[in-house]
């Protein structure tokens, strides 16, 4: 495990996870996550082999897509360090706006063995070039080895979709063939920049935040307005099929590779192309050449967070979401409304407890989290304490109205405010508190354990006063004075899931990291 690596990318931040108060401090200035990609409308891919990195020290051999010399462009254009490779797992994501005529350009530099390969665009009306260095296969027009063939087809409708191979994809898919393509809408509502959408951005701005948003909204409609994205491809490794492919990556015959696919027995289970702890590093680290995206979601409360997420792989991946369910808002780029009232068409997608992502499927939705219900303030008010921090509450609660997104308590659940957590320094249900606080001396004392239930810059001084504290307080890492945050662990439901290569923790696993207005999330790498 790559200890630095993580302790880079989640902040100061404390455990929350369901309902039970679990405070852990885990280290790092900045979070690193957006949705990362290529411009077109023109992309000239290839599909070649290289090698994938796993925590373990593993080093499998891979196909993939890749850029066939530089890119029209890069999104978001405030991260730096961006590049696109002859070949990464996932593929590069394709972003493109509504009504684009998308020319995708694919020469197959795979091994001779491998034979022909290609790309389906599920949701699309797609023609493809014939000729030489094409042939025609089951599904859809190949390239030959060494040849090329070229996809056209006009981005309709916006969303978020799945592309993989459709050249044998029991193997090819499985090597690594696959990646995303997002469509942005033609239009935005005028809602996306006004009310707590405007706030959010304001208060973004305060704090020397950039937008790195590809759009206001994910489709034009205003229930699809959001404040922050990313995008997570699940997907898994059998170590076994890659290394028959490897053996016989060497032979002159065209197309003669036969690797078995079955028994099925993956053993690395990725997040964008990584496992936990990697998929915590920044998007383009220089140590994965390979799989330039990572999955390392961070937000402030009251902020709607898309996410863009697709299954890719063989597998159904039960990935749950800690903190909220995720209001779903599409299917495959098709948005889920109500038939009730056509004249006036609501959204009707579900609220998923696990996202689960079918193999092929992409789901847009919709998450967000600002501590109502808790049942204390998060942002350590006590009037007792001479913590003052008015809450004005708007129509639905919630402390927005005016100039309230200057406030370190933006986004406060005002019914809570003033509410500290505890009513003895222990906190426990028998002394007036929500929560009975574990012993820090037996639970978890160290470096990343914080033990503060608040949110913010000197939220435990401000929540017990000068003279007062919330055991475990004062930890090597965390002082009582330091900002501090929630994280909630985003996970796979299928505990082998959660491992690489058997060993816990690995795998499909990541932070989501709440933290209060004033900590400026860095995005740019």
């Amino acid at each position: 495990m790559r200890v630095m690596n993580m302790k880079k990318a989640i902040s100061n931040t404390q455990l929350l996870l369901a309902t039970v108060l679990t405070a852990a401090l885990l280290l790092a200035p900045a979070a690193f996550a957006a949705v990362p990609g290529i411009t077109g409308p023109t992309f000239n891919l290839t599909a070649q082999a290289e090698y994938l990195t796993q925590p373990d020290g593993s080093s499998v051999y891979s196909w993939g897509y890749g850029c066939n010399g530089a890119p029209a462009g890069y999104k978001p254009s405030a991260i730096a360090g961006a590049f696109c490779n002859a070949m990464q797992v996932p593929g590069p994501t394709l972003i493109v706006q509504q009504g684009d005529t998308v020319v995708v350009n694919l020469v197959n530099n795979l091994p001779t063995a491998a034979g022909n390969t290609s790309i389906l665009f599920p949701g699309f009306n797609v023609t493809s070039s014939t000729g030489a260095g094409t042939a025609r296969g089951l599904l859809t027009q190949e390239a030959a080895t060494g040849g090329t063939v070229t996809y056209t087809f006009t981005a309709t409708t916006p969303g978020t979709r799945a592309y993989y191979s459709g050249t044998q994809g029991d193997l090819q898919v499985e090597m690594g063939m696959y990646g995303a393509i997002i469509v942005l809408p033609s239009a935005t509502p005028a809602e996306c920049a006004s009310g707590v959408h405007n706030s959010n951005l304001l208060a973004q701005g305060l704090h020397g935040e950039d937008d790195f948003r590809l759009a206001s909204a994910a489709y034009n409609h205003p229930g699809a307005c959001y404040d922050r994205e990313y995008i997570f491809q699940f997907s898994e490794m059998d170590a076994r099929i890659h290394r028959e492919a490897q053996q016989q990556s060497t032979r002159a015959c065209t197309g003669c590779m036969s690797v078995a696919t079955e028994p099925y027995v993956p053993a690395y289970f990725m997040i964008n192309g990584r496992s936990m702890p990697d998929d915590m590093d920044p998007n383009y680290a220089r140590e994965y050449p390979h799989q330039p995206y990572n999955g390392n979601p961070h937000m402030h409360p009251g902020e709607l967070v898309l996410l863009r997420i697709v299954g890719q792989g063989r597998w159904q991946h039960p990935f749950h979401e800690h903190g909220n369910h995720v209001r779903v808002l599409a299917r495959d780029g098709n948005l889920i409304l109500s038939t009730t009232s056509p004249s006036d068409p609501n959204l009707a997608g579900p609220l998923l407890f696990t996202t689960t992502t079918t193999p092929g499927q992409a789901i847009d939705g919709i998450y967000y989290w600002t501590g109502k219900g808790l049942n204390w303030d998060p942002y350590g008010h006590n009037s007792a304490s001479g913590s003052t921090l008015p809450c004005n509450p708007d129509t639905n609660g919630y402390n927005t109205g005016g100039t309230a997104y200057q406030a370190i308590n933006y986004f406060e659940w005002c019914q809570d405010h003033n509410k500290p957590l505890q009513s003895t320094p222990t906190g426990d249900v028998a002394g007036g508190g929500p929560a009975t606080l574990p012993d820090p001396n037996i639970f978890a004392n160290g470096a990343w354990f914080g033990g503060s239930p608040y949110l913010g810059p000197d939220a435990t001084v401000r929540a017990v006063g000068s003279t007062g504290t919330t055991p475990p307080s004062g930890t090597v890492a965390n002082s009582p004075a330091d900002e501090a945050g929630f994280a909630f662990m985003w996970h796979s439901h299928n505990e082998r899931e959660i491992t690489t290569n058997n060993i816990f923790p690995g795998g499909m696993m990541m932070m989501m990291l709440v933290d209060s207005r004033e900590f400026a999330i860095n995005e740019s790498n």
